[in-house]
């Protein structure tokens, strides 16, 4: 099964917790210093948002079940921009897993994954050849 991940860049976490506690009526199932995660169901979504970046969208994505389901939506991602860059066991926003990114024509970052792990720290997925920034920071092909 799929859903959704939407990660936001914001100035001020404490504030956007609580305004997207009122906004999901939920908490996150995750909360950390600079991250805060929700794992919503109606609407079925990642939510997460984090600091350290200027604000706004920081990208979209599609997490999957497993393996299997990666590969199909990383097949996808990669007829659908002409090339998908894939990273095994990346340390990412407070978790290791399988990815693929993609950038769509108007350069929004499109992120497919398979959380395996979670961690208790925060860590970059950065490709070698790019600048590190803020997590879940992709540079462009």
């Amino acid at each position: 099964m799929k859903r959704l991940h939407v990660h936001l860049h914001v100035n001020d976490l404490g504030q956007s917790v609580r305004f997207y506690n009122a906004l999901f009526d939920s908490k996150p199932a995750k909360l950390e210093r600079d991250y805060a995660k929700w794992m919503l169901d109606d609407p079925r979504v990642n939510f997460a948002i984090s600091t350290g970046a200027d604000a706004g969208l920081g990208h979209l994505g599609i997490q999957v079940d497993d393996a299997a389901e990666l590969a199909v939506a990383t097949e996808r991602a990669a007829n659908a921009a002409g090339s998908a860059r894939e990273e095994k066991q990346a340390n990412c926003c407070y978790a290791i897993g399988d990815k693929a990114w993609a950038t769509d024509p108007q350069g929004v970052r499109w992120e497919m994954f398979h959380t395996t792990d979670d961690l208790t720290v925060l860590a970059e997925s950065v490709p070698k050849t790019a600048a590190p920034t803020a997590c879940c920071t992709i540079a462009p092909e």
